[in-house]
């Protein structure tokens, strides 16, 4: 802390406790002006966001294109947000098509989500996929920052047996793979990530934290106030602001975590999906924190790079919450039932209400240039089109942000129906700086994102 400049790098430590600090002012060189602070460009952020079971797609697909569609009634819901929007239709997951395998497309919708590859149909050990595009960023961007890549979700991946007619349940589990063979399990414990997160790497010392923590009731922020107050010295007006901003949200997501903690065991669990210690036992609960969690990493640059699954494929989670407990997979093969419809639209639009929550977030979380939104790219969407028709042409994708300028949102763009998915990963690898000649099945980058 002796230095008059802050490394980009300055982390809060304690015993077992490392917290990364957002960007400040006082980490530009000396002499810089506030003004060349905010005309500095800032690093650009990916995340993958994927729900299971497809859509109902007549309530997803705005009937208009361009700049002044109009908001589709599932993505109505996502209004605040429209001019960081921009809905891709016309995107098609050639991987996920059987090719002569016959049933799986669940399976295949996950696996080949963010691989675009075909997977090899097999309930053993023999998995074969490919690479997917979190994990290309993570190869080539990852050593930028602390983690090259976080992987989470809201079900836990598993590690074999027989899911999918005929495919392992590592497929139907788990979307991010660092190889062929190597899928990445995502955690599901908002206290793992948190712990991960301001965690020093020193194993004794973060389990001893931890204990402390529990045995004393302490913040992990408790254990860094000697450098926290350092720190504050140092900065300027806006910076110990930011500060104070950030250390807030901290320490209110780890009050969250204790206090979702309190409640296990007081609620019976819902059937099917039992909640293991840690995890919040309501979903929007999990849903949250898990956002939070997301936003911080991203605000910190401990990770330019996350993958998120609501839900395993096929998941047959009801949502008696809002009117739909019959079980979402059966309720997807609706066969053109109205009611089915009716419920699997509300589910639809269940999700994306939460999504609203992350892109509040970001948006509240302010940088040199923008906000956070502005300095990422999150997609969202499934790998499935219509759940009845297990089609994987024309999905439901949308992308929110500006991607650090490199993208003009706000619109609706309809591509010809086939356009590989891989074109868009292409393009956002491309603004990642973890550019590549080409990925999967992919034909060219997407045209027509930066307006």
């Amino acid at each position: 802390m002796s230095v008059k400049k802050l490394s980009r790098r300055v982390v809060l430590r304690g015993l077992g406790t490392a917290i990364a600090m957002p960007f400040f002012e006082a980490m530009m060189p000396l002499g810089v002006t506030r003004g060349e602070v905010e005309a500095e460009t800032p690093p650009n952020r990916m995340a993958f966001l994927y729900v299971p079971n497809g859509m109902h797609m007549p309530d997803w697909t705005p009937v208009t294109e361009g700049q002044d569609f109009e908001l589709s009634p599932t993505l109505s819901a996502l209004a605040n947000h429209r001019k960081q929007m921009t809905v891709l239709s016309g995107l098609t997951l050639d991987g996920a098509r059987a090719h002569g395998d016959g049933g799986g497309d669940h399976a295949r919708s996950v696996a080949s989500y963010l691989t675009g590859a075909h997977p090899k149909k097999t309930d053993g050990a023999d998995i074969n996929n490919g690479i997917s595009v979190d994990q290309v960023a993570a190869e080539k961007i990852g050593s930028l920052t602390r983690f090259g890549s976080l992987e989470l979700g809201l079900e836990r991946s598993a590690p074999a047996g027989r899911c999918d007619s005929g495919y392992s349940c590592v497929y139907t589990s788990n979307m991010s793979w660092r190889s062929a063979t190597s899928p990445v399990a995502k955690e599901i414990n908002p206290q793992a990530v948190f712990d991960r997160l301001f965690g020093s790497g020193e194993k004794f010392d973060e389990a001893r934290s931890r204990q402390r923590r529990a045995r004393d009731r302490k913040s992990v922020l408790d254990f860094a106030l000697d450098d926290a107050q350092q720190l504050r010295r140092r900065l300027g007006y806006h910076d110990k602001q930011k500060l104070d901003e950030y250390l807030f949200a901290v320490r209110t997501i780890e009050q969250r975590i204790v206090d979702s903690e309190k409640l296990i065991g007081r609620e019976e669990f819902v059937p099917d999906f039992p909640r293991p210690a840690g995890v919040p036992r309501k979903l929007t609960e999990h849903l949250e924190v898990m956002f939070d969690l997301m936003a911080l990493a991203f605000q910190t640059d401990s990770t330019r790079v996350i993958s998120f699954m609501y839900a395993n494929a096929g998941s047959n989670r009801g949502y008696p919450e809002i009117g739909a407990p019959d079980g979402h997979h059966n309720l997807s093969h609706h066969g053109k039932d109205p009611e089915k419809q009716a419920k699997i639209s509300s589910i639809n639009r269940f999700h994306v209400e939460q999504l609203s929550y992350l892109l509040d977030r970001f948006s509240e979380i302010k940088e040199p240039t923008g906000s956070l939104l502005d300095n990422s790219m999150l997609m969202y969407g499934s790998g499935i089109s219509d759940g009845d028709r297990h089609n994987h042409d024309d999905l439901p994708i949308v992308l929110f942000g500006k991607g650090a300028g490199s993208i003009a949102p706000g619109g609706h763009i309809r591509y010809e129906n086939g356009t590989p998915l891989a074109n868009l990963y292409v393009s956002l690898l491309d603004r990642m700086g973890a550019n590549v000649d080409a990925f999967s099945d992919s034909t060219a980058a997407l045209p027509r994102l930066s307006g």
